[in-house]
């Protein structure tokens, strides 16, 4: 499920973008030390109390907007299937939030000195794949589909209280 609104766009976007930034930190470190460790998952969340936010400002200023803008240019609601409009949308975000990410990475934690704009792209490379497949196959059905349940949830425990006070 789609956030239908402002408030559910802003509690989808907190999710989404916890689900992409804890991953992708974790991939990335696990690039860093020469694989996937266990004490990967725990040092992640140092660095996921400072990308996380960034990530959610992004998308809620930037990024959400523009990727549907950009999608809606191959997709058209209403005539396209939904799942071709999730994909366009999800795969548009994946191609403006990697470099934008990326850059705050490698800002922040490569300590790339002169070297940034080398660095920068280096990491906005290794990490596309991962971000998109990641995306595509794995955070977006499950942000998704939770999402539902509790939007699902929530609506019918608000209709039930409107229909008992009544």
């Amino acid at each position: 499920m789609l956030p239908q609104n402002k408030k559910q766009d802003i509690i989808f976007t907190i999710f989404m973008a916890f689900v992409m930034v804890y991953a992708m930190i974790c991939y990335n470190i696990a690039l860093s030390v020469g694989g996937m460790k266990n004490f990967v998952f725990l040092a992640a969340f140092k660095e996921l109390l400072i990308m996380w936010p960034i990530a959610i400002a992004l998308e809620l200023i930037f990024v959400g907007r523009l990727a549907q803008k950009l999608a809606f240019r191959f997709v058209t609601p209403g005539k396209n299937p939904m799942i071709m409009i999730i994909l366009a949308i999800s795969a548009i975000s994946v191609c403006l939030m990697c470099p934008l990410m990326s850059f705050a990475a490698t800002l922040l934690f490569k300590n790339a000195g002169k070297e940034i704009i080398a660095v920068w792209l280096q990491t906005t490379a290794m990490n596309f794949l991962m971000a998109l497949c990641w995306q595509i196959f794995f955070a977006g059905p499950l942000v998704r589909n939770v999402f539902g349940f509790f939007v699902k949830k929530f609506s019918s425990n608000s209709e039930e209280e409107i229909a008992e006070a009544a």
